[in-house]
């Protein structure tokens, strides 16, 4: 397993509905724990890139609903 982590811009702040689809297919995708800055509007995600290119976790974020604008660049 090759674990990586991705940071993501929300549009808005998640509502309680898009908060419990993480967490319902958080592990069935390969995506670990998430991380919420509700400060920042970010999301950020551990995944097992051995399972899920970066393209594909995109995918299921929009399929859940859930408003990312894009990946954050990070130092």
């Amino acid at each position: 397993m090759t674990f990586m982590s991705m940071t993501y811009q929300l549009q808005e702040p998640l509502k309680n509905d898009q908060l419990r689809a993480l967490a319902q297919f958080a592990n069935t995708y390969g995506l670990q724990k998430f991380r919420l800055d509700e400060k920042k509007n970010w999301l950020q995600f551990d995944y097992d890139a051995s399972r899920l290119k970066e393209t594909e976790v995109e995918h299921v974020l929009r399929m859940a609903k859930i408003p990312v604008v894009g990946r954050v660049a990070q130092n």
